[in-house]
């Protein structure tokens, strides 16, 4: 398939949609056309047009099949490869819109860019990329929530081998990365050779210099174990103080429903264990409001938990079917109007969470790091404005 890249000149452009995963991926697509002399340019200026997938959810599905038609009728004349999830899950709707379509899975697209620059020569770092440079290290997901199509997408989960992730941060380090966030589709159940989690972010600790930090993405709650807790605790920052534990509900019921593999009170246990562990710990999250079947009576009680918990941040998601879901069939779907509400009430309830989360830190001392547009991240994943006399990639210690 290297005829699709072929003839495309010199101008691109990459359109991600969905998860850090995606966003990844979308840079190292980037970064290897980038490495061959090629330029990012706008929509309308491009020969060839990436468009990299979402699936997760039908509304997600929508914007995806937007985003395909946009690029059509923005560029009259480019090659466009629609690859990612939805183009796995679906692959002759996107076929069948033009033929200067092109539906390559990820995979193979990322062999083609491998066959064509090494890996050393297309490092995601510089101007055109996030301060906050992503790793993947896991991709695909053993587990089956009945809202969701992602594993079907992804397939089975599998893990890189610990070397070859040391070797690419060794490089992007090198390069001038100073946090790096660990990403993967089910990132907790990372595996190579007996290392868990934690002992890839031991051996990457020991690998780079005291100046280097990492922060892990979403990791799922049955996955934090008491090394990962322990390492971080221990690491004095370079783990960054932050977790993001995907909830979902506060019901335990429609956590059953869910198929989710806890109740309730295993997962505020969870957080009551991890608070004292690392006492100064942020925790953002994902809740889904609107589930099939969620009362008046669990969603209270989803917001009783997030409360309870403290988060620094709740991402709202408003459920939405996706077709060839178990949810998705169920007759006991909540009315549109019912979840906007929901969702309303407890994005009010997450702004009041993370506006105590901040005041609570006001006075102590965090590690930030400056972004590339006058601002900076805090180790709790506040945004702040950048300290005086710093430049973008720089860490630094602040007073908040």
């Amino acid at each position: 398939m290297a005829e699709i890249l072929d003839g495309c000149g010199r101008a691109f452009h990459v359109v991600n949609l969905g998860c850090k995963v995606n966003r990844v991926e979308s840079d190292d697509f980037a970064a290897r056309l980038l490495s061959q002399g090629a330029s990012c340019v706008p929509l309308s200026e491009a020969s060839l047009i990436i468009v990299n997938t979402c699936t997760v959810t039908g509304e997600a599905e929508k914007k995806t099949r937007k985003a395909v038609r946009q690029a059509l009728r923005a560029n009259d004349s480019a090659r466009v490869v629609v690859t990612g999830c939805a183009a796995a899950i679906d692959p002759d709707t996107y076929a069948s819109m033009s033929e200067r379509v092109s539906v390559v899975p990820k995979g193979r697209l990322t062999s083609l860019f491998d066959e064509a620059v090494a890996a050393s020569e297309s490092l995601r770092v510089g101007a055109e990329f996030p301060t906050r440079v992503g790793v993947k290290v896991q991709d695909g997901c053993n587990n089956a929530c009945t809202y969701c199509i992602v594993h079907v997408a992804r397939g089975k989960a599998w893990s890189r081998p610990l070397p070859d992730i040391v070797e690419e941060v060794r490089m992007l380090v090198g390069a001038g990365a100073r946090e790096v966030v660990l990403t993967g589709i089910n990132l907790g159940s990372y595996r190579f050779e007996g290392a868990t989690l934690a002992g890839l972010l031991k051996n990457l600790l020991e690998a780079t210099p005291d100046t280097v930090r990492f922060r892990v993405s979403s990791v799922e709650p049955r996955d934090v174990d008491d090394a990962l807790i322990d390492l971080m605790a221990r690491s004095n920052g370079r783990i960054c103080r932050h977790l993001h534990l995907p909830l979902q509900s506060g019901s335990s019921r429609v956590l059953k429903e869910m198929a989710r593999p806890y109740k309730a009170d295993y997962f505020e246990n969870l957080v009551a264990k991890l608070r004292a562990a690392i006492p100064s710990l942020s925790l953002s999250t994902d809740i889904i409001v609107g589930f099939p079947g969620e009362t008046e009576e669990d969603f209270l009680e989803t917001c009783r938990v997030a409360e309870a918990c403290r988060f620094s941040k709740i991402h709202v998601f408003r459920y939405s079917k996706r077709e060839g879901t178990p949810a998705a069939k169920r007759a006991d779907q909540v009315a549109p109007e019912v979840k906007a509400d929901r969702a309303k009430r407890l994005e009010a309830l997450g702004t009041k969470l993370r506006a105590d989360d901040f005041a609570a830190r006001k006075g102590t001392v965090e590690y930030v790091l400056v972004e590339t547009d006058g601002a900076a991240t805090t180790e709790s994943y506040h945004t702040i404005a950048a300290p005086a006399q710093t430049l973008p990639g720089d860490v630094v210690e602040c007073v908040l």
